[in-house]
């Protein structure tokens, strides 16, 4: 959950609306309650959220008109719709007027705390402007004055304006959805829904139905249509990240879609049309990728009429100050350490590293080293000290993983088994998400949030691996 965040929560039945602020307060998340529609709608046009959260049957003023007032007000406001079985189709209606999404009771918490994290996230790409070549910002800033990202600079002030498809190449950890967020807020759909989907993190049997939508019956489990990503970013920008990873099935759907503009939901026949800007980024080769024929170049050529290469950390040395100095002081702030500094040879060791993990690495050594200094001037053994954290474990299981490979070759080798890749897959996989439940003390969702997988993955997994945490099943 995005911490400080504030929600705004409708709903007349004080019992339910008791137990969810509970719920919703103890993630960190303030709650504003409201218990009519007229009342909710009055408040949120007054006040400043970052998501509502309303059920349908509402006195004063029912929850469709609600959201269709509160979104014609305040259109970059994720509403979240709770419904009872009989008005789905109530809140199937309130996503076409501009919710961001619905919930049918009896719903289980962790999918509400899902919900209410994505919602949050998009808020907060939509809300929160990023600040371009400014290591000074409060908020998100692509920070760096070196000739590379003065290129980049440029390259989006010349396409953020223009209805064109952009593809942002770059290593993990180089701030491609940093780009593309700018791209959104310098272009003329900036007032409009900002959509972002990690393509990797959903699995591919539903990666579909998340971009497209599906209808009721589509396939096993859909109990109600779906109001796809596409439809919701409508007259909007959507950003698909790590596309590298998309299945060829999917990328032939997604190719249809930028070709006509029109969409089908999984299991439909109507066709939507759907006005969209494609903001697309990946760590893959796509070169390779299309060489291996694992990726469409007709589908590269819809999404690559601007290709954007982003510059990796150690290519921009001479940025690592400013970087540092973003995070010094957004991180002193979080933890309570005003006014941080750094001694010169720390900062000149921070510039001699090679990085692999780009800026996301260097934004977690500078986190650790201001722990490690505790409100002091950091100096170059706070620095080295943060680096050997990292690398020690990594090492550690280096070496148990040598040895746990070695042992099921051997055992290959003895003609004892003959799948010992899945095996080693399905043997770190378990424990992935046996360690992660267990440390979210049963809470699928943290956990999930944890492991970077959706929901829905962290509930297959633990069930194809017998996991059977304790957790808070409450339903509503």
């Amino acid at each position: 959950m995005i911490a400080r965040s504030k929600i705004l929560l409708i709903e007349d039945d004080t019992a339910i609306a008791t137990i969810l602020r509970r719920i919703l307060a103890e993630e960190g998340l303030e709650v504003v309650l409201e218990q009519r529609g007229d009342q909710g709608l009055d408040r949120a046009s007054r006040e400043h959220f970052d998501l509502v959260i309303t059920d349908v049957r509402l006195p004063g003023l029912n929850g469709l008109d609600l959201v269709r007032q509160l979104h014609e007000a305040k259109p970059l406001l994720p509403i979240i719709v709770m419904t009872a079985h009989g008005t789905t189709e109530t809140a199937i209606e309130a996503t076409k007027f501009g919710a961001y999404d619905y919930l049918v009771k009896p719903f289980e918490m962790p999918a509400l705390l899902e919900l209410v994290g994505k919602a949050l996230e998009s808020s907060r790409a939509m809300s929160d402007p990023v600040k371009i070549g400014s290591a000074e910002s409060d908020g998100n800033a692509i920070v760096g004055h070196s000739r590379a990202m003065q290129n980049i600079y440029k390259e989006i002030g010349r396409v953020a304006s223009k209805p064109i498809s952009v593809l942002i190449l770059g290593e993990t950890g180089t701030g491609k959805e940093l780009i593309a967020r700018a791209l959104y807020h310098h272009s003329e759909r900036a007032q409009a829904p900002f959509v972002a989907i990690n393509c990797a993190a959903i699995p591919e049997t539903l990666l579909e139905s998340e971009l497209f939508g599906h209808e009721r019956g589509a396939f096993t489990g859909a109990e109600f249509r779906r109001i796809g990503r596409f439809e919701q970013a409508h007259n909007g920008t959507i950003f698909l990240d790590e596309i590298g990873d998309m299945s060829l099935s999917t990328q032939v759907k997604l190719l249809r879609v930028l070709q006509e503009k029109t969409i089908q939901r999984l299991g439909g026949k109507e066709t939507i049309p759907v006005d969209v800007r494609v903001i697309a980024a990946t760590h893959r080769d796509l070169a390779l990728s299309m060489q291996r024929k694992e990726f469409r170049e007709d589908l590269y050529y819809r999404l690559s009429v601007v290709v954007m290469k982003l510059p990796t950390l150690r290519e921009r040395p001479e940025d690592i100050p400013d970087l540092t100095s973003y995070f010094l002081q957004k991180y002193g702030k979080e933890l309570g350490f005003p006014q941080p500094s750094i001694q010169p040879d720390a900062l000149e060791f921070l510039q001699t590293q090679p990085w692999p993990g780009n800026v996301r690495e260097l934004e977690n050594v500078v986190r650790k080293v201001l722990l490690l200094a505790r409100g002091f001037s950091i100096n170059l053994d706070h620095v080295r000290a943060a680096l050997s954290k990292l690398s020690t474990p990594i090492s550690s299981v280096d070496q148990s993983l040598k040895t746990l490979v070695s042992d099921l070759l051997f055992a290959a080798q003895r003609g004892e088994l003959d799948d010992a890749h899945n095996r080693i897959l399905q043997m770190a996989e378990r424990e992935i998400f046996n360690q992660a439940i267990q440390l979210a003390h049963g809470n699928q969702a943290k956990a999930a949030r944890w492991v970077g997988v959706s929901r829905l993955t962290m509930r297959e997994k633990l069930t194809q691996f017998g996991i059977h945490p304790s957790q808070d099943q409450t339903k509503f």
